[in-house]
């Protein structure tokens, strides 16, 4: 799965990577698999996470901290993501 996200009216890639996991586990300590829909700090953090990971790989500089991303996000970006993320009619989604 290959997305971007606008942030700042930049657009970023984002996908979910091995990278991206192991950045969130670092940042909060706890796997991805513990992350909780409600959880809005833990959802922003993945995102953030998601987007530094693809950054990286891609080779594109993301110069935002985890406080800048999540104060410029915006609800919608935040949906955007989730959607693309989620399985379909209980079908895993491939890239």
């Amino acid at each position: 799965m290959n997305v971007t996200i606008r942030i700042k009216g930049v657009d970023y890639p984002c996908r979910v990577t091995m990278g991206a996991m192991l950045r969130f586990k670092r940042e909060t300590g706890r796997d991805v698999s513990s992350v909780k829909d409600g959880d809005l700090s833990d959802l922003v953090t993945f995102i953030w996470c998601c987007v530094v990971s693809a950054c990286r790989a891609d080779g594109v500089e993301f110069p935002m901290s985890l406080d800048d991303f999540a104060d410029s996000m915006s609800e919608e970006s935040m949906a955007e993501f989730y959607r693309d993320v989620q399985p379909e009619d209980g079908q895993k989604k491939t890239a």
